[in-house]
């Protein structure tokens, strides 16, 4: 069994590989992901000086703060892990995931930049080794508009292509979304909006990358 899906994976990466417009975007987008991770920890560390506004969340306000952390990083880690799965299995999803990954982050500090926000009354910070990897060793809680632990989720679930691992991925999304506000980590406005920004960056780059 494990013989003819290793000969399936191999044959999937070599078909890709020849493809001389595939095989640049996943050279050129693996590395522009590893120049936007050196610079984003430089770039949160700033923002996590500046000053802004505390906005009035009524939602926020009718839910008492708790510590979910590790509801919310199971579920990202898990859905992560088996997205990487199916990309392994398939490389376009890696591609498109990859560059729509790109534009959106792009986007994200774009927005934050334009959009200073101080954190919401009642956050408990969230803790992930994950985060760590673009934040650095600080602390960092202004990164508000918009969310990108529901962006990574949502976007997965645009990418995959089985239908029940469309329906994993999105109640993942919708889990992670409201752990998000229990532990008032984001504004309402900032988990509402990923979704409405992501999906029409998504279908551009789909149609880029085509």
């Amino acid at each position: 069994m494990a013989r003819p899906i290793a000969i399936a994976l191999k044959n999937n990466w070599k078909e890709t590989w020849s493809s001389s417009l595939q095989r640049i975007q996943l050279i050129v987008g693996s590395l522009l992901m590893m120049i936007i991770s050196f610079m984003l920890p430089p770039f949160f560390n700033l923002i996590q000086k500046r000053d802004g506004p505390v906005i009035q969340d009524f939602v926020l306000a009718s839910i008492p703060a708790h510590n979910v952390s590790w509801a919310i990083f199971t579920v990202i880690w898990g859905i992560g892990f088996y997205a990487l799965w199916r990309a392994i299995e398939k490389p376009t999803i890696y591609i498109t995931y990859l560059w729509t990954f790109i534009f959106i982050t792009i986007l994200r500090v774009l927005a934050i930049t334009l959009v200073p926000l101080n954190p919401p009354a009642g956050l408990i910070v969230l803790t992930d080794p994950l985060t760590a990897v673009f934040y650095g060793r600080s602390t960092i809680t202004k990164d508000l508009f918009f969310s990108g632990h529901t962006s990574i989720l949502f976007l997965a679930f645009l990418c995959l292509e089985r239908k029940w691992d469309k329906i994993l991925a999105l109640t993942g999304t919708c889990i992670v979304a409201c752990l998000l506000l229990v532990q008032h980590v984001h504004y309402t406005i900032d988990i509402i909006a990923a979704p409405i920004i992501i999906y029409p960056v998504y279908r551009v780059v789909k149609y880029l990358l085509n």
